[in-house]
């Protein structure tokens, strides 16, 4: 029977056992007569003042009582009858948690946030390394609390941070057996100031508010019966604000008591009380101020009794 090793199925992946623990392992392998069984790595015998190795007639067992770093690497194995001969492969990978980081440095601090960078570890643990975790600490409450898990890259930026507190930051390593044993702590800390805000008036350019007088709604002609009081109405706007005069057939009306002449807002009236036949004819209304002046023109009628 030509020799044959059954490499057990998790063994045919890189075997990774921690710094300490035991490595205890059996392969199978198959041949008649009883196969001739031999191990190397990288092509020398092994050390057997490290390694135990114990062959029986069907399986081979490889023993490390306390695995170190040292013990990593490919292991071969060769089973041989009259010439024929088999071989296989044991990768052994042993590993420890890495360094802390290095050279962690609070690089800016604004608003409620802060930015932190830092560089690998030195030492790895002969594992890649799966992120970093960051934590946190208020001057207040001493205690420290993890803000990110797994970062995967060497900077981040951290937010949310309370106003009047002061802050500390750390971080761990991780790979495959945890976190480092240590953490890297940033030298610097970071004290969350209020934002200092001054008021900025609104610039509000300076208008010239000056203007002539300007009629935005005209008198109109009217027409009314003798005997009952009548009223004419126009719109005006001008600063300083206008100087209203009424004239009828150019000629300016003055205290009379057939006319109540009031200006409100703009919106300039003249009440004529019961007009007379006389009462009818071209009336103006003028306004004047320092800028100028305007003036718009409406014919009474006045009918007789029907």
């Amino acid at each position: 029977e030509l020799p044959k090793i059954r490499m057990p199925r998790h063994l045919r992946e890189t075997y990774i056992r921690r710094v300490g623990d035991a490595v205890n392992i059996m392969i199978p392998f198959q041949g008649k007569p009883q196969p001739e069984v031999s191990w190397t790595k990288g092509g020398q015998p092994l050390d057997t003042s490290r390694i135990n190795i114990r062959n029986t007639a069907r399986d081979t067992i490889f023993y490390i009582r306390q695995a170190q770093r040292s013990d990593s690497g490919k292991y071969e194995l060769t089973v041989q009858i009259n010439g024929a001969e088999d071989r296989a492969t044991l990768d052994i990978q042993v590993v420890e948690p890495p360094g802390p980081p290095q050279n962690l440095k609070l690089v800016d601090v604004w608003g409620f946030n802060v930015a932190l960078e830092w560089t690998p570890p030195v030492d790895n643990g002969n594992s890649e390394i799966k992120g970093y975790r960051v934590q946190k600490s208020d001057k207040k409450s001493g205690k420290w609390f993890t803000v990110l898990e797994r970062c995967t890259r060497t900077s981040c930026t951290i937010s949310d941070l309370i106003i009047g507190n002061t802050y500390s930051f750390r971080v761990f390593s991780e790979n495959i057996c945890g976190l480092s044993d240590s953490a890297a702590i940033a030298s610097g800390m970071a004290n969350i100031e209020k934002t200092k805000t001054t008021y900025q008036p609104e610039k509000i350019p300076q208008r010239d508010m000056m203007e002539p007088p300007k009629f935005t709604q005209p008198l109109t002609d009217r027409t009314t019966t003798r005997g009952y009081s009548t009223h004419l109405f126009c719109s005006v706007r001008g600063f300083p604000q206008p100087k209203i005069i009424w004239l009828k057939n150019q000629m300016e009306i003055r205290e009379d008591p057939k006319y109540i002449a009031l200006i409100d807002q703009g919106v300039c009236s003249l009440e004529i009380r019961k007009p007379g036949p006389f009462d009818g004819g071209v009336y103006t209304c003028k306004a004047v101020n320092p800028l100028g002046e305007a003036s718009v023109d409406c014919r009474l009628d006045v009918k007789g009794e029907i």
